[in-house]
């Protein structure tokens, strides 16, 4: 399967690596933003072609993009690119907007091609664990305590460079957790809260925010979010189900007691980026919906909509 990459940021170069390890799949193409960074890149990971240029990679022969580009534009490329009749996955979020996701799942459904979401904490080892235990009835969850924390009082990215785009707690980082409790719990969720910090004055974003979420049946996610946690960054779940609590970072697991869970059987990479990416050129070969999907994914879109409006009413 040929496969082109948009984007070659953090993000990007995670697939980039990630696409590796995967047997009978070639990454044709690289697209970024910059020449200098996009041609090192290309030479880095032994990709053929490289282009600053979107509309120029269209025309390149490959069966599906992944795209790791600024969020943004994040719709116009999915459309685009499946009405040129490829298949896409896209970073997470999808859209900033829940018009933008509502349009990119219309012409998914019009054209019929895969197109999926980058939820990444769906495919941890960690959540996997936790999720097959839920399937099988051993525990149910009560409670999530989730904390996405961050150090980004600038405009910067996860290696610490200059981002030309303005990243968001809410459209992106509460986007992870949303979709995440409604998928543990196998629930729509029924109400929400939020509240959020001051607004920064260069960023125009607020870096400190708290979500409250509960299904019908009665099941809580407490969100915390912030930009200004001087600390390890990243997002750390607590499971609280009736039958145990489980502690997820990233791809490790732990028990409430902290003591360590092995999850080095639970896929066949202990890589949430990989697993990801193998999700899709699965469902792409065997012709099916994948796990991830933009349509599911939609779910999670409404809730921040609900969330966004919250907000603005707050303020």
């Amino acid at each position: 399967m040929k496969i082109c990459v948009i984007g070659n940021g953090a993000f990007g170069k995670k697939h980039l690596s990630a696409l590796k390890n995967i047997e009978d799949v070639e990454v044709v193409c690289l697209v970024g933003a910059r020449e200098e960074s996009t041609k090192k890149d290309a030479k880095d990971f032994d990709i053929p072609k490289w282009t600053i240029d979107f509309n120029e990679a269209l025309n390149m022969d490959f069966d599906a993009a992944i795209i790791a580009t600024p969020t943004q534009i994040h719709a116009e490329q999915a459309i685009t690119l499946m009405n040129a009749g490829k298949h896409v996955m896209i970073e997470i979020p999808m859209a900033d907007s829940l018009e933008d996701a509502q349009a990119i799942v219309d012409v998914q459904k019009k054209t019929g091609l895969v197109a999926m979401a980058g939820h990444t904490r769906r495919f941890n080892p960690s959540h996997q664990y936790v999720h097959n235990k839920i399937e099988a009835g051993e525990l149910s969850i009560q409670q999530m305590d989730v904390q996405t924390y961050f150090f980004r009082r600038t405009n910067t990215n996860a290696l610490g460079e200059p981002r030309s785009w303005t990243d968001h707690l809410l459209w992106h980082h509460a986007c992870h957790t949303v979709d995440l409790f409604a998928y543990q719990t196998g629930e729509e969720i029924s109400e929400v809260q939020a509240m959020q910090g001051p607004i920064h004055k260069d960023l125009g974003i607020a870096l400190d925010m708290s979500i409250g979420l509960k299904t019908p049946s009665g099941k809580l996610c407490t969100l915390s979010l912030s930009f200004n946690n001087d600390g390890p960054f990243g997002t750390f779940f607590r499971y609280i189900c009736d039958n145990g609590t489980y502690l997820a970072r990233y791809d490790d697991l732990y028990n409430g007691k902290d003591e360590p869970i092995d999850v080095s059987n639970v896929a066949v990479s202990m890589n949430g980026i990989e697993l990801q990416d193998r999700e899709f050129i699965s469902a792409i070969q065997e012709g099916r919906e994948p796990n991830a999907s933009v349509g599911q994914a939609l779910a999670a879109m409404k809730i921040l909509d609900l969330c966004e409006k919250k907000l603005e009413n707050k303020n």
